[in-house]
């Protein structure tokens, strides 16, 4: 049997299940199924879709710039990167950056170990720290001049006396060297007058390297604090050349070493001193009949000295100006060795003497004022010696004569 159509009732036709009458198909409620899995961070960028920047990666590059602990630094740079691939964060750049920065890092930690660099560099930082607690309380430092009121060197008792002047000028004093001291509490004068003796005097011979300078007046002093300049952060010894007659005499610097000196004029003066120093360790008796044995084993440091002297002049390359001076020197210097060698086995006072006195015409001779002059140097030996010993005292804040 036919089935007649449904009547037309005038609305819409009738859709499709499931297709509303006025937009696309409606889907069908939620029925279960498999979860999606884990996915990467989306990949076209968008503002809204942003991926953020691995934390490890900042850490890595932050500690590789600072170098501070590079092999955490290189640890959080390689996690990151393998957190960035998995996750798809930003940062890869970050990452790589600080993990290179930390292997330099580490190897220069290496190399600072391998070498003493890094003992080196926490000693100079302790030191640099000591100093910046530590003030001097001298107004000028090492190469400057001054003046004292009355030229009274040894009553320029405070800082504020001082009074700065060229030292191509006349002047009272110079300061050849500053050094800090290192007690827990004010030590008292007398330490530091004995310290302020002994490492002022070692250190006037490494300011002035030539043994041949005109000393004139000049004494060694220096300025200690007292307990009341200690106690407002003074820490420090002034080593200071100083006008002995108190006449404002001196003139022009005592300095001479690699500030105002050249390349040969050093190395002349470094095989001098190889002679001088043996020559300065005569024994305290003035006569060999004296001390027989004590002048003979100074004789024998004297000709070591001279063998010295010779080998580093032959080893240096001098320019031609004084190449004629300085072969001429070394051939007296050979010479002059025979006399030191018989005199340091002499049998009797009397053949000392004689080998004494043949040899010593080369100390501050004409071979040496040639070879001197040929460099520039001075070329008359000094009637002085530099002074070595305390003279007067005068510890307290004031300046003291050595």
């Amino acid at each position: 049997m036919d089935i007649p159509p449904p009547p037309d009732l005038g609305g819409h036709p009738q859709q499709p299940y499931g297709q509303g009458p006025y937009g696309p198909p409606v889907q069908p409620p939620y029925q279960g199924g498999p979860q999606v899995p884990y996915q990467r961070w989306p990949g076209a960028y968008s503002p809204y879709s942003r991926p953020p920047v691995n934390g490890f990666a900042i850490a890595s590059l932050v500690l590789g710039i600072l170098c501070f602990v590079p092999a955490v630094g290189l640890i959080l740079g390689l996690f990151a990167l393998a957190q960035i691939s998995k996750k798809g964060e930003r940062g890869k750049g970050l990452a790589i950056a600080g993990s290179i920065l930390s292997v330099v890092g580490i190897v220069l930690l290496v190399l600072a170990v391998v070498t003493g660099g890094a003992r080196d560099f926490m000693d100079g930082f302790k030191e640099a720290a000591r100093d910046s607690r530590n003030s001097s309380g001298f107004p000028i430092g090492t190469g400057e001049c001054f003046n004292v009121p009355d030229s009274k060197l040894e009553g320029a008792r405070y800082a504020y006396q001082i009074d700065e002047v060229p030292c191509s000028s006349r002047h009272d004093g110079e300061v050849f060297a500053s050094f800090p001291v290192h007690y827990d509490s004010y030590p008292g004068d007398a330490e530091l007058t004995s310290l302020a003796e002994k490492k002022c005097v070692d250190r006037q011979a490494a300011y002035v390297l030539d043994t041949w300078t005109d000393w004139g007046d000049t004494d060694i002093n220096y300025f200690v604090p007292d307990r009341d300049t200690w106690g407002r952060g003074d820490r420090h010894i002034t080593c200071l050349f100083g006008d002995g007659e108190e006449k404002r005499t001196l003139k022009g610097s005592m300095r001479r070493d690699a500030t105002n000196l050249d390349a040969d004029q050093l190395a002349y003066l470094e095989a001098d001193k190889a002679l001088y120093d043996a020559y300065g360790t005569e024994p305290g008796a003035e006569r060999p009949e004296d001390d027989l044995p004590g002048h003979k084993e100074w004789a024998g440091r004297v000709d070591k000295g001279l063998a010295e002297q010779a080998r580093l002049l032959r080893a240096h390359d001098w320019p031609t100006k004084a190449d004629a001076g300085v072969t001429a020197l070394i051939g007296a210097i050979e010479r002059n060795r025979e006399h030191w060698e018989k005199a340091s086995t002499a049998k009797d006072a009397d053949t000392f003497t004689d080998h004494y006195t043949a040899a010593r015409q080369h100390i501050g001779g004409k071979r040496e004022a040639a070879a001197r002059k040929s460099l520039g140097l001075a070329t008359t030996s000094p009637p002085t010696s530099p002074p070595t010993s305390p003279s007067d005292a005068n510890p307290g804040g004031g300046a003291a004569a050595v």
